[in-house]
């Protein structure tokens, strides 16, 4: 079986994958892995998120020369009502690594992982998220996920995926488990 040639594309697009159902976060890393085995770099900021995940080792320990991923979150689960300054400083710490790894030449994909929750808790403005996409140089990709997508970013997606449940196994008391969503 042979390996695909390195290759890219020249125009990007602003991708949203939303809604209560599971699967946004894994549709990024389907992507990555994707880009990946085409040669192409990418850098994921996970915002909300301290805690240890699987596809932190992967990608960070096998995947390291094409993929950066870094957290902008506490270990803590942040609700709303709880949110602590320290939380709102990672938020925006992430938020100014986006907009320096957008105009990276390296990354060819930037991945904005929960920035939808992010900002309808209030720890992104979606002002700022909005000028990120309009500034968005035309050869790169952005995504962002994230239940809770608001209207305005939807419409300045190019493509807007929403994920639905429609019977989870966590109504049923299943709590996280490793390999299939941490």
């Amino acid at each position: 079986m042979g390996g695909f040639k390195k290759e890219t594309f020249s125009k990007g697009y602003v991708q949203v994958y939303t809604g209560n159902g599971k699967g946004k976060t894994t549709a990024a890393l389907g992507l990555t892995l994707r880009a990946v085995a085409h040669g192409m770099k990418v850098y994921i900021a996970q915002f909300l998120k301290g805690q240890d995940y699987g596809e932190l080792y992967v990608l960070k320990e096998r995947m390291g020369d094409l993929v950066d991923i870094e957290q902008f979150g506490t270990p803590k689960f942040v609700r709303t009502g709880q949110i602590s300054d320290e939380d709102y400083q990672l938020a925006q710490r992430g938020l100014a690594r986006v907009r320096e790894a957008l105009f990276e030449k390296d990354y060819k994909i930037v991945i904005m992982e929960e920035a939808n929750v992010a900002m309808y808790m209030g720890l992104l403005d979606k002002k700022e998220v909005l000028d990120i996409i309009k500034s968005k140089p035309e050869d790169k990709e952005l995504i962002l996920t994230g239940r809770y997508a608001p209207e305005e970013i939807i419409e300045a997606a190019d493509l807007v995926t929403e994920m639905r449940e429609v019977k989870h196994y966590y109504q049923k008391g299943v709590m996280a488990r490793p390999g299939i969503e941490k």
